[in-house]
């Protein structure tokens, strides 16, 4: 069993609350045996199978597709929120759009005219979001995405193993937690990170990762999870790394976009130093190999920024 896989089994253990050991809890790990969160679904609390990774982000084939200049859609934000979420989804974005942040990545959407975003809301993974239906044109850029927001954006914290910034934010003792609008906008500012950061992605990587990491999942099954196998070794080398890391690795992309925007948002706040201590824990308990992505975020320069990463 490879660290991926033992990894990926904790996971599971933690997000139930169960401690591995007790009958209930090898029960629930041996149902998640080649399981792992589905990628693009931002606080999910459940475990599918790998070879649903790829399935709601990048739309399956039309996600992975080149889009012909003739065929584009007009450029900017298209905001497709229903009536009834109307309300509270411009409660979320203007408290996005309070920091500097929030203003320049949203802006650089809205006045690009190559690319068009489409935010959207459902009842669809209610605490959480994603992010996919990408779209590159025939020179290589990415011309269209779509963020889907959950209904309930504005409650839920998930685990802290993929997600320390926005688990941050939990209550604790002598600490009630940010209003529900400043999570909402936390968790936008995760997606934004998907977004910044498959801008800047090769789109034919991204279309081998689509296409090859089925492939490397039904391996992973019928060979009794043996990570070793060297199939799997040349397939992690053509996708840039094994399922569960490019999967990580995107996440913790969104989670240091998180971090940016509370560095703003909660600049004058008493608890920020608090939260941040406690984004530092989870980082050296679960991400040590993207510290370096969130260290940047901590010593960068800001006039109202006064924690430190130490």
């Amino acid at each position: 069993m490879g660290f991926s896989h033992i990894l990926c089994l904790l996971l599971f253990a933690s997000l139930l609350g169960i401690v591995p050991g007790q009958p209930k809890a090898r029960a629930a790990l041996q149902r998640a045996e080649g399981d792992c969160l589905q990628e693009g679904k931002t606080g999910q609390n459940v475990f599918l199978s790998l070879s649903l990774m790829t399935r709601d982000c990048p739309d399956r084939e039309a996600g992975v597709s080149t889009a012909p200049a003739r065929a584009r859609e007009p450029g900017g934000v298209k905001e497709e929120i229903p009536q009834k979420y109307l309300k509270r989804y411009q409660d979320w974005k203007n408290e996005f759009l309070a920091t500097e942040m929030g203003r320049t990545q949203w802006a650089t959407y809205a006045e690009d005219p190559r690319f068009t975003l489409t935010i959207t809301i459902s009842h669809d993974n209610r605490n959480g979001g994603g992010t996919g239906k990408y779209k590159w044109d025939d020179m290589g850029h990415l011309v269209s995405a779509t963020i889907s927001l959950g209904s309930r954006m504005d409650e839920g914290y998930p685990s802290p193993v993929y997600y320390p910034v926005m688990n941050s934010l939990a209550p604790r003792q002598f600490y009630a937690g940010v209003s529900g609008s400043v999570l909402a906008a936390t968790k936008l500012a995760h997606e934004f990170g998907h977004i910044n950061r498959m801008a800047m992605t090769d789109g034919s990587l991204y279309r081998v990762q689509t296409r090859l990491v089925p492939v490397y999942n039904s391996i992973m099954q019928s060979n009794g999870h043996k990570t070793n196998d060297p199939r799997l070794l040349t397939l992690a080398q053509q996708m840039g790394g094994t399922p569960m890391e490019i999967w990580a690795d995107r996440e913790y992309w969104g989670e240091a976009n998180a971090m940016l925007y509370l560095r703003d948002r909660i600049a004058k706040d008493s608890f920020q130093c608090s939260v941040f201590s406690r984004i530092k824990r989870y980082v050296e308990l679960y991400a040590r190999n993207y510290e370096d992505r969130f260290v940047e975020i901590a010593q960068s320069s800001s006039p109202s920024y006064h924690c430190t990463w130490q």
